[in-house]
């Protein structure tokens, strides 16, 4: 059973993940650029732009975290794909969908989370 709620579209959203062939490529700066900006703007340590795969998140650009990927099951991001508005966790050690997770009780010890869902042109204001 999945610890993580999964999106009404997930079959559509992963076909089309794959289908960009975005998976294990590469950093890019356009990407570097948003990872950049998000940490000076929001002033943390960590920014990701994460792709949830079927089962595992993926970073195509990272700042402030060594891995190249964590399992879904642990992923923040897991959460913020299932909703079509930003997800924003002010204290992720009293949010009970996250205060047993690893990545909030050891390392990187996080506080706070703030994801944005991409979604396609076509599916933007509804999930399928």
């Amino acid at each position: 059973m999945a610890t993580y709620p999964i999106p009404p579209d997930e079959e559509d959203r992963l076909n089309l993940l794959h289908a960009l062939n975005i998976l294990d490529t590469p950093s890019e700066e356009a990407f570097d650029r948003i990872t950049r900006l998000v940490a000076l703007i929001l002033d943390v340590p960590i920014a990701l732009v994460s792709l949830v795969d079927t089962d595992r998140q993926w970073f195509k650009s990272r700042i402030g975290i060594d891995e190249n990927e964590t399992p879904r099951e642990v992923a923040f991001c897991a959460h913020a794909i299932a909703q079509i508005t930003p997800l924003i966790v002010t204290d992720t050690k009293q949010d009970s969908r996250f205060m047993s997770n690893a990545l909030v009780t050891g390392n990187p010890n996080i506080r706070f989370y703030a994801g944005v869902p991409v979604i396609p042109p076509k599916n933007q204001g509804a999930h399928k």
